[in-house]
């Protein structure tokens, strides 16, 4: 009995220890996300103390008014984009590095020391590489005679220059879970697959491809998630400019929260976001999963 009752005290004794973490959770996050769905059911400035019903008013204006239109689309670019050409880049040159070459550790080195720099700061880095006036690009154009031109103006293409950017500076994180992957796969597969004659790209697509699947997973949703949420980069380089052609939902959120003082709108903008990256992240991992094989 004595025996039943310390086993009794143990139990709760740790499930008592979750509830600071628990507590953590439930004040920092559960709460807030929950007081963020209420907000985007008001007209709330940002700051009063009077708060009126709306009901879907700000989800209507989402998906009515062109320039939120075209700010999703842009964040789908932003999601999407980064996350083809990270992965694409990342496993290239984890392929290349894999190989026992000289150099190859410094040059891992140098791919990935992007990545330790904020996005805030390779935004400016990019900003003072590419802007019209005093560029460091325009200006060495200028000194052949050439005519570079206002990248940073041409909207669209400004949209691709920042995924550009971003893949740039992720795509050293991708390369170093990539390698990590490949360093799992034993050789033996290989060696049995050139005893009946397969050829690289056979190995590549039947062997390597298969096993990576888990790797491939990770950096798909994490490459999605860093760019549906794309902030720091776009306000650093673009400022969501020229016209607001630039703008994904996260600088649109604070432009409407502390610009115009929509705070209701600006927390209609934060759910959709979430739901946005949910539903994208959660069918990417349930296909890849899918294609998932036993090692």
């Amino acid at each position: 009995m004595a025996d039943k009752k310390r086993g009794l005290f143990k139990r709760y004794a740790v499930n008592l220890m979750y509830l600071p973490a628990l507590a953590l959770v439930l004040f920092f996050i559960v709460y807030p996300f929950m007081r963020g769905i209420w907000i985007s059911f008001t007209d709330w400035n940002g700051y009063s103390q009077s708060k009126t019903f709306v009901g879907l008013y700000n989800y209507r204006r989402i998906f009515e008014e062109p320039d939120i239109k075209n700010t999703i689309i842009n964040t789908c670019i932003y999601g999407f984009g980064s996350t083809l050409f990270q992965n694409l880049f990342g496993l290239m040159l984890a392929l290349l590095l894999d190989k026992k070459i000289r150099g190859s550790n410094a040059v891992r080195t140098i791919i990935y020391l992007p990545t330790m720099i904020s996005g805030l700061i390779m935004g400016y880095i990019w900003y003072f590489m590419l802007k019209k006036n005093g560029g460091a690009l325009p200006e060495l154009f200028a000194l052949f005679g050439a005519n570079f031109g206002d990248l940073l103006a041409q909207g669209k293409i400004t949209v691709w220059i920042i995924v550009a950017v971003n893949v740039f500076q992720a795509t050293g994180t991708s390369m170093i879970f990539y390698q990590a992957g490949l360093q799992n796969i034993s050789s033996s597969y290989y060696e049995a697959a050139e005893l009946d004659g397969a050829t690289g790209t056979k190995k590549f697509f039947h062997i390597t491809l298969p096993l990576l699947i888990p790797s491939i997973e990770f950096n798909v949703v994490l490459n999605l998630i860093g760019g549906f949420k794309l902030f720091d980069m776009i306000k650093s380089l673009t400022n969501g400019g020229p016209a607001s052609t630039t703008e994904s939902l996260s600088t649109l959120m604070y432009r409407m929260y502390f610009g115009k003082e929509q705070a209701g709108l600006a927390a209609a903008l934060g759910n959709v976001m979430f739901l946005l990256i949910v539903l994208v992240s959660m069918t990417a991992l349930t296909i890849l999963r899918k294609k998932e094989v036993e090692a």
